[in-house]
């Protein structure tokens, strides 16, 4: 069902086209900051580690539920991070059977130092925009992702394999 008007149809048009912009230049980019750590820890990587700093320990189950993908993807994606030692595996505290992922002292400091890149790479970006532009921007994309993201819960598209920025709106504002 066409939802437009003929007086925004335009306007759709160039937005579509500006989000597909944006989608290609930021995985061009990976949003990946700027210095050293440029380009040094992929989307989902760095979407994993953001959640665990967020919410703390969590199963794997907990944690493909809270980021809206399947449990599955979450193991393929913790392994390299387990290896590296950025997450740990430890004992649930009250079930010493099940297994929780938390975010080591690691990977913390190396989720900080990403952190830092990409806020520096955001205000280069933004450096001309005033204070009033950049909260406003951050407001209506956090509105849009939330949006995706809800139309993906309610079953209007598929689950998201790679963990992408839809499930968290809070990582694309440099946070």
């Amino acid at each position: 069902m066409d939802m437009t008007t003929a007086g925004d149809a335009g306007l759709l048009e160039s937005l579509q086209h500006e989000v597909a912009l944006f989608a290609r230049r930021a995985e061009q980019t990976r949003l990946g900051g700027v210095g050293q750590v440029r380009n040094s820890m992929d989307r989902a990587a760095y979407l994993l580690l953001h959640r665990l700093d967020r919410e703390g320990p969590m199963g794997v189950k907990a944690l493909a539920a809270s980021m809206g993908i399947d449990s599955s993807t979450v193991t393929r994606q913790v392994a390299p991070l387990v290896d590296t030692g950025l997450v740990k595996r430890t004992s649930h505290p009250e079930d010493g059977r099940a297994v929780v992922l938390q975010l080591s002292p690691r990977g913390l400091a190396r989720l900080e130092e990403v952190r830092s890149s990409r806020r520096q790479l955001m205000a280069e970006l933004t450096e001309d925009w005033a204070p009033q532009e950049r909260e406003a921007f951050c407001s209506l994309l956090t509105r849009f992702n939330h949006a995706l993201s809800a139309r993906q819960a309610s079953g209007g598209a598929p689950a998201a394999e790679t963990g992408d920025a839809a499930s968290d709106s809070s990582d694309l504002s440099g946070s």
